[in-house]
């Protein structure tokens, strides 16, 4: 028996954007458009033409794109009152916009209408009734979002109930009721969308388009399925105005992994990750790990127990397998893990690894005294490999450092280059010395050590770093150890490498040179996570 369609509809490109700190360009939205098609999501709203002339000149681009899966939607609201749809320069946007699918969005609560609107509850009907049969003329496909409808709904039943009917009876292809304040909590769903579903034709699909702004959003999209909605509205990430947007790149696992519905094709479930770490980089946002599915943190494990239950059965601390949305496994190693924790890392460099093996035992030693010195692998993860593969007689360096210098200037010169470095460093049997400058000592040091391996390694003039951190470990003020995260990219994927010394610079080369190894180990296949 195959499971119920529920379409998707993402609108991270419009409802997403209002988001703060966000800001598409219109390369950004087509790339978007691209992933999600991929994904195989079946709309995306991609913006209101009548906003800005970005969403207008995205449109017009967009008519050269060739989708698979996904249908362009064009946003905006109904007619102003006191025109005709005709008269209206948004309506009329909205169909120059060539797309075949619209979505008209009124009010569907008494007070908006009066107050902010500030017409009356007849003409808003009009209002609805009027757009919705101009667009359907036209021949385009009309979705209708009922805005604010559960608090109309609350408030005058009766007349939240005429306007979508009013909509329906105007040739809306599909009702979606807005929690736009995202104010419902989870009691406050099944019942309505229940009520509203018998009311409603059996022919007209039933939608649900639910904010965060009580942290509902996720489970309420889901209640509302369960009681008929085969529509979806969301962003893929979450993120909207205020506090967000349903976040799709969790619901449709919920939906189509947890519960009998299809969101998407099926072989694209495991594309779920990928998809999210692309939009969050075209955005230009931080990819939460705690995210449910898609975050570095949805299956990574740290307790002892917890670790040693994962190596038994996975399904005693996985609710799923991280390969069905395209994550993977991650297990954390401190002075706190078991061996089971310890030889199951191993093991993914060396299969003859166990718990019981000699190696095993001496790397959770060893992993204790570091610790103890003021290193941390949880969030280090490259560096941990990297002296785990040393551990085991596996390491052969790619380069060998002869020495570096680091030479600041103060006050710094009106330019941002307040640092220079040189690095010498030697490759087999040739030397390669170069030097840069650097807005600060550490950002000429990358740039320097990488410039003479990039000789060696085209492929190195890719890597970036793209976060610095740095600790303080005990009170012995300027003579303190510190610890020095870095984190890379090669924009493909990201790692993090950790150094720790008296010297914040000696500190900041051991984490760079671990990065490039890490690195060069990756694109040789010594290492696979």
């Amino acid at each position: 028996m195959s499971n119920e369609n529920v379409s998707i509809f993402d609108s991270t490109l419009r409802d997403g954007a209002q988001g703060e700190g966000i800001n598409f360009s219109v390369s950004d939205k087509l790339a978007i458009v691209r992933q999600l098609d991929t994904l195989g999501v079946s709309y995306i709203e991609a913006g209101n033409p009548s906003s800005n002339p970005k969403d207008l000149q995205f449109f017009q681009a967009a008519q050269t794109l060739s989708l698979k899966h996904a249908s362009l939607v064009a946003f905006g609201a109904t007619r102003r009152r006191g025109i005709t749809v005709q008269e209206d320069p948004g309506c009329q946007a909205l169909l120059a916009s060539g797309v075949k699918t619209v979505c008209i969005f009124g009010k569907s609560w008494d007070m908006q209408v009066t107050d902010v609107l500030h017409t009356t509850l007849e003409e808003n009907l009009r209002m609805v009734a009027e757009t919705i049969r101009y667009f359907t003329k036209q021949g385009r496909r009309v979705f209708f979002d009922a805005e604010h409808f559960f608090d109309g709904y609350r408030t005058n039943q009766d007349y939240a109930l005429s306007v979508v009917l009013a909509a329906v009876q105007a040739g809306a292809d599909t009702i979606i009721l807005c929690d736009t304040n995202g104010a419902a909590l989870p009691g406050d769903i099944t019942p309505v969308v229940s009520q509203v579903r018998a009311a409603l034709p059996p022919q007209v699909p039933l939608g649900i388009h639910c904010h965060n702004d009580v942290g509902c959003a996720a489970a309420n999209t889901i209640l509302a399925v369960q009681a008929g909605a085969r529509h979806v509205q969301g962003t893929f990430l979450g993120f909207g105005e205020r506090c967000g947007n349903a976040n799709l790149s969790t619901l449709i696992p919920d939906l189509q992994i947890k519960l009998p519905y299809s969101c998407i094709p099926q072989e694209n479930l495991p594309l779920l990750t990928k998809t999210a770490k692309v939009l969050a980089e075209i955005t230009n946002i931080h990819l939460d790990h705690k995210m449910p599915f898609v975050g570095k943190s949805a299956f990574t494990h740290k307790g002892g127990m917890h670790v040693d239950g994962i190596s038994k059965t996975t399904a005693s601390f996985e609710h799923i397998s991280p390969a069905q949305v395209g994550n993977h496994r991650n297990i954390l190693l401190s002075e706190m893990s078991g061996r089971s924790a310890i030889a199951m890392k191993m093991n993914a460099l060396d299969d003859s690894i166990t718990r019981d093996s000699p190696q095993a035992v001496s790397f959770a030693e060893k992993l204790k005294e570091m610790e103890y010195h003021g290193y941390q692998f949880e969030s280090a993860q490259a560096s941990l490999e990297l002296r785990m593969l040393k551990h085991l007689g596996r390491f052969s360096p790619y380069f060998t450092l002869l020495y570096f210098k680091v030479l600041g200037e103060q006050p710094a010169p009106r330019t941002d280059r307040s640092c220079s470095a040189m690095v010498k460093v030697k490759v087999g049997d040739s030397i390669e010395m170069t030097a840069a400058e650097g807005d600060g000592p550490v950002n000429a040091l990358d740039i320097a050590l990488r410039r003479a391996l990039e000789v060696f390694f085209p492929a190195l003039k890719y890597v970036r770093l793209v976060d610095y951190k740095v600790r303080v470990l005990d009170g012995a003020a300027t003579a303190a150890r510190v610890r020095v995260l870095i984190e890379s990219t090669d924009g493909e994927r990201s790692w993090t490498t950790v150094g720790v010394s008296t010297d914040i610079i000696e500190a900041s080369w051991m984490a760079l040179a671990d990065s490039i190894e890490y690195k060069l180990l990756r694109d040789d296949k010594v290492l696979n996570s």
